[in-house]
């Protein structure tokens, strides 16, 4: 299992739609994760900051996160949250959710 973290901004003003998308995420996204080997996925907000967290246990991470990205109802669901969201200065040129470094873990 690998665990995975990352990071991006919420808009002040879709707070309120973002946190009513996630009050009922769709099952065809859950299904989504769940073919491409994610669980344990959660969203946490703070001061205007989302951070997930999620578990991978499949072999192959690059083609399971494509085939989440070419899914029809993702990419809906992706048309909804995406201008909820804001990529942090970090992020490169077309990134968006950036990775955050692990730098303590406890079993």
């Amino acid at each position: 299992m690998r665990r995975f973290a990352t990071v991006i901004r919420l808009r002040p003003e879709k707070e309120s739609e973002y946190r009513s998308l996630h009050a009922d995420v769709w099952p065809g996204v859950q299904a989504a994760l769940k073919r491409a080997h994610i669980g344990n996925y959660s969203i946490f907000l703070r001061d205007g900051l989302l951070f997930s967290y999620l578990e991978y246990t499949g072999a192959d991470y690059a083609a399971d996160t494509a085939a989440i990205a070419a899914d029809p109802v993702t990419r809906r669901w992706w048309e909804l949250t995406d201008p909820c969201q804001r990529p942090l200065d970090s992020a490169a040129p077309g990134e968006w959710w950036v990775p955050a470094e692990e730098v303590f873990h406890l079993d």
